[in-house]
């Protein structure tokens, strides 16, 4: 199974940079010069299917990446939408406090009493913290910070993750 490490956003420079929204726990240790990653991207967009870094930085706390083989803005620009791929037994960490997107979608959300709440329709990865994307019963869609003091429970195995929201949470999204 491959598991998800970033998503190509726009160039960044005339040097074959892109942006990358990063699904990985460990940014520095995955986003390092000879690092190579499995692709995914449309059937026919022309995109190599591995890709290994030539560079990599962080301006204004974006990540920036360059790949062997990209040498200008026009091949970087090709690369937007592509998902860069590990196989998950090339996985080094072991973070068990850590989840993977595809580990969460489809899990049912349960209230601490057990009332159905939703399920989980993606992983939002941010700088501070992650959140789950969760679609309610009603359609709406919150974000749920992904902390121990929300998220009490979160067992993938038995396809339930418990949210004990603080209060207005949900009202916030139904009202935006």
């Amino acid at each position: 199974m491959s598991v998800l490490v970033a998503r190509i956003g726009k160039p960044h420079s005339l040097h074959g940079e892109v942006t990358v929204q990063a699904h990985t726990d460990d940014p520095m240790g995955r986003f390092v010069p000879g690092a190579t990653f499995v692709t995914d991207a449309a059937a026919g967009s022309g995109v190599p299917k591995s890709l290994t870094i030539r560079n990599a930085r962080q301006h204004k706390g974006i990540w920036l990446l360059a790949f062997d083989g990209i040498p200008d803005r026009t091949g970087a620009e090709g690369l937007r939408g592509t998902q860069l791929l590990l196989d998950e037994e090339d996985e080094t960490g072991n973070d068990e406090d850590g989840w993977y997107e595809e580990e969460l979608v489809g899990l049912r959300v349960l209230d601490p009493a057990g009332e159905p709440l939703g399920t989980v329709a993606g992983l939002d990865v941010g700088v501070a913290q992650d959140r789950l994307v969760v679609t309610l019963t009603d359609g709406t869609e919150v974000l749920v910070p992904l902390v121990e003091a929300i998220v009490p429970s979160l067992d993938p195995t038995a396809g339930v993750v418990v949210v004990d929201a603080p209060p207005g949470l949900f009202d916030i999204a139904r009202e935006g």
